[in-house]
């Protein structure tokens, strides 16, 4: 169970015996989440994906301090890859008097250390792609659009069982990229995203929404009516927000019930679907079995195609 969960029945001050009699209270109640239990393999994946993280965090601390330092002497880069270097390439030159000899034993050593950390990412960079190659499930999401090598191991990691939420809308509450709520007085009040469950998660979804807009722009967005009304009256940050939601839907709809994803025809107009409902209520009632296959199956193609419109 949660802590979260088993705090409000602890009574008085916290204790062990206060937390045993909270749990056991706790565990009765109908109505309680439990966490479920993940397999070695995904926990090894979760391993894998935080260590990573810690790597790139500690990275970015190293850059960080690289160009802090070297900014003191009165040297700066453009920022990017091809800044820092510029910056390694002036510390390893002994002739640059701008930098002192103390300074440059210092910064030679973030140097390595900094090379050092790249490797590991590269390293851990191809033992997710190995691992996402051998699930059939992290396979399955990458079709998602929004959804690449690292978020859908990280999905296969970090959910156990998809099937404990009892639907889409449940799953994106728990990573929390949902409305959070101060309602009262039968008013709705809804604010910004609530930011609970699993950052690494959120931040993973909200990467590939912005990747997806990026590429809607770029290549239009006439195949995603949503979304380009969307981006007509929000700005990209809240459309963000708003599509990784829907794609968090859309991979936990993948996960339990184990579909693959089917992007959406082209929209067809109502008077092609009407033309559509108007042959085949011409067909004659007595006609052979495939025939009457035909006209079943291009009913259901005309209803889908309604109910999409």
């Amino acid at each position: 169970m949660p802590p979260a969960y088993v705090k409000p029945y602890v009574k008085r001050q916290k204790n062990d015996a206060a937390d045993a009699e909270a749990i056991c209270e706790a565990v009765t109640r109908a109505n309680m989440r439990f966490v479920e239990t993940k397999t070695p393999e995904q926990q090894s994946g979760l391993v894998l994906h935080r260590t990573r993280h810690l790597f790139i965090r500690q990275q970015t601390a190293v850059i960080n301090a690289i160009r802090a330092h070297l900014a003191e002497f009165g040297i700066v880069a453009p920022v990017g890859r091809n800044g820092i270097e510029e910056l390694l390439n002036v510390v390893a030159n002994p002739n640059d008097k701008r930098v002192p000899e103390i300074a440059r034993a210092c910064l030679l050593a973030f140097g390595a250390q900094l090379r050092r950390l790249k490797a590991h990412i590269l390293e851990f960079d191809r033992m997710i792609r190995a691992w996402h190659r051998s699930s059939e499930m992290s396979m399955r999401l990458d079709d998602c659009p929004g959804v690449g090598p690292a978020l859908a191991t990280a999905l296969v990691a970090t959910v156990a069982d998809p099937k404990a939420f009892r639907s889409g809308r449940n799953f994106s509450a728990w990573i929390g990229i949902v409305p959070k709520q101060h309602s009262s007085g039968g008013k709705d009040r809804l604010g910004s995203i609530s930011k609970r469950g699993d950052r690494y998660l959120r931040s993973l979804f909200t990467t590939g929404a912005l990747a997806v807009i990026r590429y809607a722009k770029i290549h239009g967005t006439g195949h995603r009516p949503w979304l380009t009304a969307l981006l007509a009256r929000r700005p990209i940050k809240v459309a963000a927000i708003a599509l990784a939601n829907k794609i968090a839907r859309m991979a936990w709809a993948m996960m339990a019930k184990g579909e693959r994803w089917c992007g959406r025809a082209a929209p067809v107009e109502r008077s092609e679907v009407r033309g559509r409902r108007q042959s085949i209520a011409q067909i004659p009632q007595h006609c052979p079995p495939f025939t009457f296959f035909v006209v079943v199956t291009r009913a259901r193609e005309a209803r889908a195609d309604s109910s999409e419109l």
